[in-house]
């Protein structure tokens, strides 16, 4: 709340619109149009998730970030710093929401203070979906939540005669969210953790 009304304060309310970074000319696959900034976004993407994944689980900071996040006192005993860590893993994860909001403005081609919070839950829904903790799960969530959100919208709204149609793809998003809360809370990836007494 407070970084949101800090860049209402610094540039307005007002929609701020930029220009294409790429020709929006499209490419025809399969019957799908794709456009050069989809296919730059699509790359960069799994670019980052290559390097996350490498960060995470071949690196002393990945390890120090895995054992902070299993149990953080025996973590803390085996010379981790645990405060140091909670930090880093805090700055990495607002880099890439960083990333996140310049593809997201870049592919819109505008920006408004407060467009990550939609997204911020749709980041939440996606890690639910895949699995809490888990990388890669958070990763299929997202896919599987774009994939519903379009098929929801398109198909769907074509059902009702557009009256469930884009405007109500949050609703396909969230409503995912709560299915898997009451089936299966721990996502599709996640593994079901006794809780320690």
């Amino acid at each position: 709340i407070v970084l949101q009304n800090s860049a209402m304060i610094i540039w307005g309310r007002q929609y701020i619109t930029s220009p294409p970074l790429l020709p929006s000319k499209p490419h025809f696959i399969a019957g799908a149009a794709i456009s050069d900034l989809q296919i730059f976004i699509v790359l960069l993407a799994a670019l980052i998730m290559v390097g996350l994944l490498f960060l995470v689980h071949r690196t002393r900071l990945g390890r120090a970030m895995r054992a902070t996040a299993q149990n953080a006192e025996v973590a803390g005993l085996m010379g981790v710093n645990i405060n140091t860590i909670i930090s880093i893993t805090f700055i990495v994860g607002s880099a890439l929401a960083a990333v996140a909001g310049l593809m997201v403005s870049g592919y819109y081609g505008l920006a408004h203070y407060y467009m990550g919070f939609s997204l911020g839950l749709k980041a939440f829904t996606a890690a639910v979906l895949g699995g809490i903790g888990n990388l890669g799960g958070a990763m299929l969530g997202g896919l599987l939540l774009g994939i519903i959100e379009s098929l929801g919208a398109g198909y769907i709204g074509q059902l009702t005669g557009g009256f469930l149609g884009s405007n109500y793809q949050d609703v396909f998003a969230f409503f995912v969210l709560i299915l898997v809360l009451v089936f299966r809370p721990s996502g599709l990836l996640g593994e079901r953790i006794a809780e320690r007494a």
